[in-house]
């Protein structure tokens, strides 16, 4: 019996390597992403290409109203989306999604069950990373605890896994694995302020971690960056 695996796919590279991993590791995936009313629309659009290039049997796009709470510079247009900084903050960077991942993980928890998947992948990653606090280990542990009890599943003894095989992996060697699997980081996105075409701004903190994993990976960066003026 052929094993079932929704796979959170956000259109950018972290979420494309977790969905080659999970193919990679025998599963029939099904592709979840959501329209949360982000700044950065053009990401849904990079989702579509990476599930489809990846053979996910099916991805849904769900819409969630996050823009209503705002709370972050992704969701609300009256916060700037800030420049990397070589120095690193011990704060919470504003582009944190309040409950973001907890909301994700819910919902991808409640289509696991519709289809009696075997396991939940998220490309979480707590090295190269922004300070997030729903992407730490004790928080995958948390909400795996959470999902062994608020499951059928769960409760029969045979519960939904949570995958993250990126959570101790550096940038460098998500990209490398990712092109040893297959992925085309051409279609992603992960930029935190693309422009309408799609483009990166080559500013924020994330572009700045893709960046240097290219960089570090001596891999050839297929992304396209707005013109610098």
């Amino acid at each position: 019996m052929t094993k079932k695996a929704v796979v959170l796919v956000s259109g950018g590279l972290d979420s494309a390597t977790a969905l080659a991993i999970a193919r990679d590791q025998g599963y029939d995936c099904y592709a979840l992403s959501f329209d949360y009313e982000q700044r950065h629309q053009v990401e849904l659009e990079s989702a579509r290409k990476v599930a489809a290039s990846l053979g996910a049997v099916d991805h849904k796009v769900v819409r969630l109203g996050l823009s209503d709470f705002g709370g972050s510079a992704l969701t609300d247009h009256a916060i700037d989306v800030p420049r990397h900084q070589e120095e690193e903050s011990v704060e919470i960077p504003v582009t944190y999604v309040p409950a973001r991942n907890t909301v994700f993980l819910s919902l991808a928890l409640g289509w696991a069950e519709v289809l009696d998947a075997d396991a939940i992948f998220i490309g979480v990653n707590a090295v190269d990373y922004s300070g997030y606090p729903d992407c730490r280990p004790e928080y995958i542990a948390a909400f795996q605890t959470m999902a062994n009890l608020a499951t059928k599943r769960g409760v029969e003894g045979n519960p939904i896994a949570i995958e993250t095989p990126l959570i101790s992996l550096t940038k460098v060697e998500i990209i490398r694995q990712g092109i040893a699997l297959g992925v085309d980081y051409g279609l992603t996105l992960s930029c935190y302020a693309p422009d309408e075409e799609g483009r990166a701004c080559g500013e924020c903190d994330s572009c700045y971690l893709r960046k240097q994993g290219f960089e570090q990976a001596d891999v050839a960066d297929p992304t396209r960056y707005i013109p610098t003026k």
